[in-house]
């Protein structure tokens, strides 16, 4: 298993960087699956543009103006932070080697570098207002046209960071015993504890009110979203398994089919970034003990982003062929909620207890998510059949 890039590097190319450490492996693929939901869906509110169902909107902005002092407070304030905090980090890469994560959430820094790089950004700030209002000698107001597609940059970002929120708030509350006794380390500790819940639900409501302020219908903003979203899902699960988080299944102490690999019948996850060694409990490794697991897990990971892929290609496949807005959505609803109501079945989770029946949260998220998407598509056609003028209104209205 690769926690950070460092050892992936060195697995794969034979490189010792030290300064990869600090590349988590996990936060990397959760990236990159950010990245596949933006190129998707810049590419469906091109196509739904095309189609006459979304509109630019006239943004007016003005140029040439005097420089503001949050400009120049920002861009200080950020040249000092990646000069204090993580240009120190690279170049002191060895001192931290074995704990990158403690040390970039630590006081520790170079103040020298967070001074230059600071003043550095306040200069180039100064040169392109410079360069402006040689442009611009008197200020003017430019009308543009934003395009839908063009607000992806900003839409993403918005979904990341309330989707990071909503996932540890949504871990916290399944894990609540261990958080109550140490609250302020499981809110310190970025990589780990992300439930993927809890990240859909608050990024996706981020998501359809920043596009609702863009003009942007929001039954289309979901359609748009749902495809784009099992890809960052199925991209996000590679992450999950290279870096060993935790997020795997239950020991599986059988043999595997002799066609089949071993790691993707029963795996043991070496070097797991959660550092645990006893599957069983979830007991963490001593120090001086192997990072490995004691007996192999189902590795969950693989089959989500394997079952991922294929739930995508077949929404993909559909986008076109369904002229009713939202439908498309609440069929996306329906496959995620299948796909991980299975999958908890062999993996390792908290459980509620109702009674006689012990549930996850993941399974209580899951039910839910079928039965709104099955209401979703009986809803949103009947009402197109109904109706018909009314969802092209709609979509007009956006």
């Amino acid at each position: 298993m690769y926690p950070n890039f460092y050892y992936l590097f060195q697995d794969l190319f034979g490189v010792e960087w030290k300064g990869l450490v600090f590349i988590n492996t996990f936060g990397f693929f959760v990236a990159l699956g950010f990245l596949a939901a933006n190129w998707l869906m810049t590419i469906e509110l091109r196509r739904k543009e095309s189609e006459g169902l979304i509109h630019p909107k006239e943004i007016r902005t003005q140029v040439g103006g005097p420089l503001s002092a949050m400009d120049l407070v920002s861009n200080a304030l950020l040249g000092f932070v990646i000069g204090w905090k993580f240009l120190y980090l690279i170049l002191n890469a060895g001192e931290f080697f074995d704990d990158p994560q403690s040390h970039i959430l630590s006081t520790e820094g170079s103040v020298f570098w967070g001074v230059v790089l600071s003043a550095a950004a306040v200069a180039w700030k100064f040169y392109e207002h410079r360069a402006l209002k040689k442009k611009y000698p008197q200020p003017v107001t430019e009308v543009q046209m934003q395009h839908p597609y063009q607000i992806m940059g900003t839409l993403t970002l918005v979904a990341a960071v309330a989707g990071f929120i909503g996932a540890k708030l949504f871990d916290h509350l399944e894990h609540w015993d261990d958080f109550v006794k140490n609250p302020l380390a499981a809110f310190l500790d970025p990589f780990s504890g992300l439930t993927f819940y809890g990240g859909l639900i608050c990024g996706g409501a981020a998501v359809l009110w920043y596009a609702s302020k863009n003009g942007i219908n929001w039954r289309i903003m979901l359609d748009v979203g749902g495809p784009a979203m099992m890809m960052a899902y199925a991209v996000g699960r590679i992450g999950c398994h290279m870096s060993g988080d935790g997020d795997w299944g239950k020991v599986n102490p059988t043999s595997g089919p002799s066609w089949l690999p071993d790691w993707l019948w029963s795996y043991t996850y070496p070097n797991n970034v959660a550092r645990i060694c006893d599957p069983f409990t979830g007991a963490r490794c001593m120090p001086g003990e192997d990072v490995v697991l004691s007996a192999g897990v189902w590795p969950t990971p693989i089959y989500e982003t394997i079952m991922g892929i294929i739930l995508f290609t077949v929404l993909w496949s559909m986008r076109k062929r369904i002229r009713t807005s939202g439908v498309l959505f609440s069929i996306y609803m329906i496959f995620a909620g299948v796909e991980r109501f299975l999958i908890e079945k062999i993996r390792v989770n908290i459980k509620y207890h109702f009674g006689s029946l012990d549930i996850t949260q993941a399974e209580l998220i899951s039910i839910a998510m079928i039965l709104v998407g099955i209401a979703g598509v009986i809803l949103f056609t009947r009402n197109a059949g109904k109706h018909p003028e009314s969802d092209n209104a709609a979509n007009a209205a956006s």
